[in-house]
């Protein structure tokens, strides 16, 4: 018999040709396989219970990298094949096919580099069909090498050789190369002159790191910046040439071994650490680390994030380098991260002393992942390289009716921590993190990243969703692009609609959303909400009072001005002098958030999760002057004691979160002289509560049982833990993120299913 399938889903630059070229081996198969746009296409002839066999094994023990997510096949005449085949690789109209993700350097490969014998030996750029480049380099579809930024290197016979053999781990690994043919690492200097000889790249720049230089590293999707992480003096200096005073830095050990010296490790951490994705890991520190790792690293937190190295450049320069090194995004405080060698020798010359660069070209960007391992699963802070295109299965929208099918959907996403999400029927693709759309620079970026990613999708948005913030650069962005509807969705409302759509649920939901600043429908700042409904609309049942933001935006940068709006409007102004009289040195700024008050100027109305912790963390003399976003927050909750003796009261009435009583016990506890640590855990666990009761009252109102918690406060794994088994012993069916950010990292996704539904009769 003959019978013809098309395998979609992470599929080609996964070595699935070669795995069905084996596999059809083993069954004794004639027939040929190719990739096309919609994925792998495969006809096998023989048995009949060998082609049954053959198609089980496909469906059911794929290849380590490949995602299968659909075989769809069919029964046709025999044709009398002959032996069986790779044949090249077909176009077609439809596109269907997802690329996949880079993929760390596998261990087979790792022992190439490392072996004195092999060819092999100290290459940087060695991969196989298990490892390597693959989003960062991939122009179009279907995946060859000519579609890659790897055409311009042809392969010499050895590697020729391998490319061919099927019994080779490297048979037609597209981006396969060796020191005779492929791409080269040099050390430089900012107007691009050689520092040493080709072949003494690795001791020179291990040695420039050893002596607390930075250096700029060019890696898979871009570069980063790189000193020895327990150099205070070094750490300390990349912090100041790059204007980035208490943001964590990210960091890269040697291996697990060196890990371990510094943090604790779950074995489930260790498994997403070695795992291909090779993401960033928060890890909880060590009281008493076996390596001093500088204090200027991760200032003010009880975490590190951690990653191994993912490539063989990344592999060869640790063993020679420190053990443990800074490994941050290089880019210019604010601008999107370098990735050209032109733009960054230019723009990183005054961070970095030396530049490590290579001439295999970075087609399009993509920075690290960042992640958390919160009961015993990933939780994403930011997708981006490793994860990113693997796409999200979302609940099939009904039909439109009139015959007309549901339109392709781009999700413009936020303004911070900017990803975009292209959406058709049950396809949603989220795009890699793109960090902030503030400058030029980052909006050019942002559509470079869309056309690419439309390109290798075939999706093509004649929808558009986005933000109702009237200000928001994405929402502009979003309205110069070619479609026939533009949907603008609520920011909390996306927030909702991404965690029911990525867990598959398809019916209403009660919504808790906790973040810092979202835009209203009342043109309030709203971002401690309760919600009801589900992807076509929603009602706002609960959320915390209003509070005056003296300042509007200044009281984000200074935290005692949240603080001071909060105590006048739920307090009174006694409360304002009670504020002073805590922290005498910042009298000054809070009387000037008095007058502003009082004379009811520049502020704006807000109740939002992200000021009500930024201003207990003031209340507590916790980061008074933060310089990243949700600074505050984060330092809160690593103050905070893991297992507080209760919580403080709080009112919840006519739905209306009303802090008062926290506030009053807050500040009554911090005059009292409580130890910090013990306040701000009572504070997290009063939140907790808060969160319960609300979404009580809201099940005894709709009858709803699941419950989504969404928005950036939840990348707390304190608030998200206990959150989610107090709501579980309540009978509440719990929805959680898994696939995507809970902050604004994931807000597309929502968007993109809300327009969905919603698009007819939208402008």
């Amino acid at each position: 018999m003959r019978r013809e399938l098309v395998v979609e889903g992470i599929v080609q630059g996964v070595g699935f040709r070669p795995y069905v070229y084996h596999l059809a081996q083993v069954h004794r198969l004639a027939g040929w396989v190719c990739n096309d746009e919609r994925g792998v296409a495969i006809a096998v002839e023989g048995a009949p219970d060998a082609v049954a066999a053959f198609e089980a094994d496909l469906r059911e023990r794929p290849p380590a990298l490949a995602v299968v997510t659909r075989v769809v096949g069919r029964d046709a005449p025999p044709c009398g094949e002959q032996g069986f085949r790779i044949v090249a690789s077909q176009r077609g109209e439809e596109r269907a096919a997802t690329v996949p993700a880079d993929a760390a350097t596998c261990a087979d490969c790792r022992a190439d580099i490392l072996d004195p014998a092999n060819r092999r030996y100290r290459y940087p750029f060695t991969n196989c069909t298990n490892c390597g480049p693959r989003f960062t380099i991939i122009k179009d579809i279907p995946y060859d090498r000519p579609a890659t930024t790897m055409a311009s290197f042809a392969m010499c016979p050895a590697c020729a050789r391998e490319y061919h053999d099927p019994a080779d781990r490297r048979f037609h690994a597209q981006p396969n190369a060796c020191p005779a043919c492929g791409p080269s690492v040099r050390l430089v200097d900012a107007s691009g002159r050689d520092l040493c000889a080709p072949e003494a790249w690795l001791a020179e720049a291990a040695a420039r790191l050893r002596s607390g230089q930075i250096l700029a590293v060019k890696g898979i999707g871009a570069f980063h910046l790189a000193c020895d992480a327990c150099d205070e003096e070094a750490v300390a200096r990349l912090r100041r040439v790059k204007h980035r005073r208490h943001r964590p830095f990210a960091l890269m050990a040697r291996d697990l071994e060196t890990v371990r010296r510094v943090a604790r490790v779950s074995p489930a951490e260790e498994q997403t650490l070695a795992s291909p994705a090779a993401p960033i890991v928060l890890l909880q520190r060590l009281a008493e680390p076996a390596l001093a790792v500088a204090p200027s690293v991760a200032p003010g937190v009880d975490t590190l994030g951690i990653m191994l190295p993912y490539t063989p450049l990344h592999i060869l320069l640790l063993q020679e380098a420190p053990p443990l090194l800074v490994m941050t995004s290089g880019n210019p405080s604010g601008l999107p991260v370098q990735y050209r060698e032109e733009e960054a020798l230019a723009d990183l010359s005054r961070l970095a002393d030396a530049f490590l660069i290579h001439n295999r070209p970075i087609h399009v960007p993509c920075d690290d992942s960042v992640v958390q391992v919160v009961d015993g699963e990933v939780r994403f802070l930011r997708r981006s390289r490793g994860y990113v295109p693997r796409e999200v299965v979302v609940p099939v929208p009904p039909s439109a009716g009139a015959g007309q099918a549901r339109p392709a959907v781009l999700g413009a996403g936020g303004d911070l921590k900017n990803t975009f999400c292209l959406l058709q029927g049950r396809r949603a693709v989220l795009s890699q993190h793109l960090g902030d759309l503030e400058t030029e620079e980052g909006q050019a970026n942002y559509l470079r990243a869309l056309d690419h990613l439309r390109r290798l999708t075939g999706i093509r948005p004649s929808v558009v969703a986005c933000d109702m913030h009237p200000g928001y650069r994405s929402a502009s962005l979003a309205r110069t692009l070619e479609a026939e509807a533009v949907v603008p969705v609520q920011h909390h409302h996306a927030h909702m609609a991404a965690c029911m759509a990525e867990n598959g649920w398809e019916g209403d939901a009660i919504g808790l959303v906790l973040d810092g600043t979202g835009y209203g429908a009342d043109g309030a700042i709203w971002g401690f909400e309760v919600l009801t409904g589900g992807f076509e609309g929603f009602r706002r049942v609960a959320h915390l009072a209003y509070s005056p933001l003296p300042g509007s935006e200044a009281a984000v940068r200074r935290p005692v001005r949240a603080a001071a709006g909060m105590l006048w409007a739920h307090l009174g102004s006694e409360a304002l002098e009670r504020l002073a009289a805590l922290h005498p040195a910042r009298a000054g700024e809070i009387q000037n958030a008095r007058r502003l008050l009082e004379a009811g100027i520049n502020c704006p109305p807000a109740g939002t999760a992200g000021r009500l912790f930024d201003g207990v963390a003031a209340i507590l003399g916790i980061c008074p002057e933060p310089t990243y976003e949700g600074q505050a927050a984060i330092e809160l909750g690593a103050a905070a004691e893991r297992a507080p003796d209760g919580c403080y009261p709080f009112r919840l009435e006519g739905g209306e979160i009303l802090p008062g009583p926290l506030l009053e016990a807050v500040l009554a506890d911090a005059l009292a002289g409580v130890p910090a640590p013990r306040v701000a855990g009572r504070f997290l666990a009063t939140v907790v509560a808060i969160l319960v009761e609300a979404a009580c009252r809201a099940r005894e109102e709709t009858g709803l049982r699941a419950v989504c918690l969404s928005g950036g406060t939840f990348n707390s794994p304190w608030l998200l833990h206990h959150a989610a088994r107090r709501l579980a012993e309540r009978g509440f069916r719990v929805l959680r993120h898994r696939l995507v950010p809970p902050g604004d990292g994931g807000i597309a996704l929502g968007q993109a299913v809300i327009a969905q539904r919603r698009w007819r009769g939208c402008v």
